[in-house]
């Protein structure tokens, strides 16, 4: 290449870098304007405050990732740039180099701090109960499907009175039919995790959260459900659990607090109506025919409720019974 040929590109390129960098930053901002998905960089729109707090932890690693690549990337071509080869002589050669050596010792260290606090901060957040819960539910994960048994109040609750708590109502499901979770706009919700088999993970990606439910150990875990998310939303086991993981779903459905407090009063009542069917057969001396009545659960716990919102009759076998789900945390599943 001539040299008159070398010297003209150097015009046009100091012409057109501003005009791409302008060009990419109207794309961003476009994109930005249109929706914040970009800004979310993957991660769902949370629901609860907790998940705004990941969100933004997130966005804040991204933040300090880009920075570092940003740093990296410009000494990089400053250095093929400004350093060329351009003769056989050698460069002077020097043994060390005392402030580039301690920026590039005490920059990654600093950057390492930094993500550490916030994610400890962050974290504990994450983890703390002390809030005071509005809704108490408890989680049964089991292969392979789920139980969420609403109860009166926590186990940590129960453990400080010297009491066990008292389930409510219960919604299982099963493989082929999903059971459907049901929180109000606005609640602090507890979660008692627990298992009755083998590792599960509980994971609903719009709480961007998740927790393992382990045999034997029982975790917990709350959130704060945002107002203005009623709606459905995906969940899911995060964990290989068996044969069937891919199949253990449920839904998440966020009521308006009318609407909730509604399908609350329902579920208690068909509750007690069964519980007080099987009482009455358990006086009269007859035997369960087996025909899918639930018989109360451990400890005076209430009985178990059929998937979603769907109404079971009396007649017929509830998909808990068909699958055979744990009645409350620690009761074996039968199988």
């Amino acid at each position: 290449m001539s040299p008159t040929r070398h010297r003209n590109r150097r015009p046009a390129l100091r012409r057109w870098a501003p005009r791409g960098a302008a060009l990419a930053a109207l794309g961003l901002a476009a994109t930005g304007c249109a929706s914040n998905e970009f800004t979310r960089l993957g991660v769902p729109e949370p629901i609860t405050e907790q998940g705004q707090r990941v969100l933004t932890l997130w966005q804040g690693s991204w933040v300090a990732a880009f920075a570092v690549g940003i740093l990296v990337w410009g000494l990089i071509v400053w250095s093929v740039i400004f350093h060329r080869k351009r003769s056989e002589q050698l460069p002077p050669q020097v043994r060390y180099n005392m402030p580039i050596e301690a920026l590039y010792t005490v920059l990654p260290i600093v950057i390492i701090a930094v993500l550490f606090y916030f994610t400890a901060r962050d974290q504990t957040a994450l983890l703390s109960t002390e809030e005071e819960a509005d809704t108490d539910v408890e989680v049964v994960a089991f292969q392979w499907s789920w139980q969420f048994n609403y109860q009166d109040q926590s186990k940590a609750e129960a453990e400080e009175q010297g009491s066990e708590p008292q389930t409510r109502f219960s919604v299982a499901g099963t493989p082929e039919n999903k059971p459907t979770l049901v929180l109000r706009e606005g609640d602090v919700v507890h979660f008692d995790l627990t298992s009755p088999d083998v590792i599960h993970s509980f994971w609903i990606p719009a709480f961007t959260f998740k927790m393992d439910v382990i045999p034997h150990q029982d975790n917990e875990f709350q959130v704060k459900v945002k107002e203005g998310t009623a709606g459905t939303y995906a969940g899911r086991c995060a964990e290989l659990c068996g044969v069937d993981h891919s199949r253990m779903l449920f839904t998440l459905k966020v009521m308006e607090p009318e609407d909730y407090d509604a399908w609350v009063e329902k579920q208690e009542a068909k509750a007690q109506e069964e519980q007080q069917e099987t009482a009455e057969q358990l006086e009269s001396g007859a035997e369960d025919p087996g025909t899918g009545i639930d018989l109360p659960g451990p400890e005076g716990e209430g009985p178990e409720e059929e998937v979603a919102e769907e109404d079971t009759p009396a007649d017929e076998e509830t998909p808990a019974d068909e699958a055979n789900a744990p009645v409350a945390a620690g009761e074996e599943a039968g199988r």
